[in-house]
């Protein structure tokens, strides 16, 4: 089932989506002080590829300091942008019933796109 709810989830926009964050995060590895962020991007974009079948796991210390300031930057940034998004997009998937596990999908990506710092879709 998470093979075929992956396939229609890249034809149906995860594909653009998942490449949108990969090529955002090779513009922010550009910089020196970007490195972290587009890492945390790129990881986001392969996370939205592919995200059914996967869960979300935490590092062994996801809330080191260093963690807890670079999610507290990505969240003052870009993350509440992401993750509204994603929330807009499960409200509307959720309208019919054939959206329902895609707009799961959406939903589960929340936290991952909030602080993806320490944060895993595995």
């Amino acid at each position: 089932m998470s093979l075929l709810g992956n396939i229609i989830w890249l034809i149906f926009g995860g594909l653009l989506t998942g490449l949108g964050y990969i090529i955002g995060g090779l513009l922010l590895c550009i910089t020196i002080i970007g490195i972290p962020f587009g890492l945390q991007a790129i990881k986001l974009g392969w996370a939205t590829m592919t995200p059914f079948g996967r869960k979300i796991i935490e590092d062994p210390n996801p809330n080191s300091t260093v963690n807890i300031i670079l999610n507290v930057l990505w969240l003052l940034v870009v993350g509440w942008e992401i993750a509204v998004t994603h929330l807009v997009h499960a409200v509307i998937l959720a309208i019919t019933i054939i959206g329902l596990p895609f707009a799961k999908q959406h939903i589960k990506l929340i936290p991952l796109a909030l602080l993806p710092f320490g944060r895993d879709l595995r």
